[in-house]
């Protein structure tokens, strides 16, 4: 049983959630490029081989054979390194899931500078951006084991396509059992009344220490979850607008086009708030996790400072 506080790598949830699924009497089909013990799917297909299937280090047949699985009813899993799908496959997954909306379930890892010591060329940062790009995905970033966990399990269980990002390193573990992932819902794990910090991914438990400094200060930082991107929950974001008149995104990803910029098009069309985002605005590099989260300003500090900055600018 996980528990609070637990380091665990949220793609080792695939693989095994999968099976647990299968298991229960779902469908499911898994393909891989090459990258199954990296990404856990191969902890599946030791226990279904015969839903199983490799197609070698070709991303864009994976998308295909995926989408032909999904077209003959089977709930199709694939999974890859997130720089390679949808970097390496747009086009596929565009014309063979989102338009005709075939039910293909893409779960990516390694994704952000938190991959490490690979290097920029192995750092997805604008994936979410591209998979925001197609209406018909739902696109979720759990920030740790438990909610990748269930957030698999959504997908496994509605009908449509998924992106799911999960990470290499191992990340706290800020849930405990009884929490439910649900879609389009922003888990709230912290009221507060100055200022409002949305994060996903690894940086929820940054954006909780980031309240703590905060705090210290005497100043009450509401947290709230986006581990769903599409749907997100719009009533949540309003209602932390009108409640504490500063927002702050936190993401291991471009500024453009992921969390902070839906959060901004919501805002702008219907609740005008004072915004900073904390993300990333150029290409990674080498490093460890924690060398790289610290150069590139994605610490609680960094994220404090940007929530006194907008605090400052708050009217009224």
């Amino acid at each position: 049983m996980v528990q609070v506080g637990q380091m665990e790598a949220t793609r080792s949830a695939f693989g095994p959630t999968l099976a647990r699924l299968c298991h229960e009497g779902l469908d499911i089909v898994c393909v891989d490029a090459d990258l199954g013990v990296s990404t856990s799917a191969v902890k599946f297909g030791k226990e279904f081989p015969e839903r199983f299937f490799t197609v070698g280090v070709s991303e864009t047949n994976m998308i295909g054979v995926a989408a032909g699985l999904a077209a003959s009813g089977k709930i199709a899993f694939c999974s890859t390194f997130a720089v390679f799908a949808p970097g390496h496959c747009f086009d596929q997954l565009r014309m063979a899931v989102a338009q005709p909306r075939t039910n293909v379930k893409l779960v990516a890892s390694h994704g952000g500078i938190v991959t490490g010591e690979d290097g920029a060329s192995a750092q997805a940062l604008e994936d979410l951006a591209l998979m925001l790009s197609m209406p018909p995905f739902k696109v979720l970033f759990p920030a740790d084991l438990l909610e990748a966990e269930q957030a698999i399990e959504c997908a496994a269980r509605t009908d449509g396509p998924f992106y799911i990002r999960t990470l290499r390193p191992k990340t706290t573990v800020i849930h405990d059992e009884s929490y439910r992932f649900e879609l389009g819902r922003w888990n709230t794990l912290r009221m507060g009344s100055d200022v409002t910090l949305i994060a996903c991914g690894s940086l929820v438990k940054s954006a909780l220490d980031a309240a703590e400094l905060l705090s210290d200060d005497g100043i009450d930082a509401r947290i709230l979850n986006a581990s769903s991107l599409r749907p997100m929950d719009r009533e949540s974001l309003l209602k932390a607008a009108i409640e504490t008149g500063a927002i702050v995104t936190v993401e291991d990803h471009f500024v453009h086009g992921g969390l902070g910029g839906i959060v901004a098009e919501a805002l702008a069309e219907e609740r005008p708030t004072p915004l900073r985002f904390v993300g990333m605005d150029r290409y990674g590099t080498s490093g460890t996790t924690q060398q790289l989260l610290e150069h590139f300003g994605l610490t609680p500090a960094a994220i404090a400072d940007a929530a006194r900055d907008v605090i400052a600018r708050k009217t009224g």
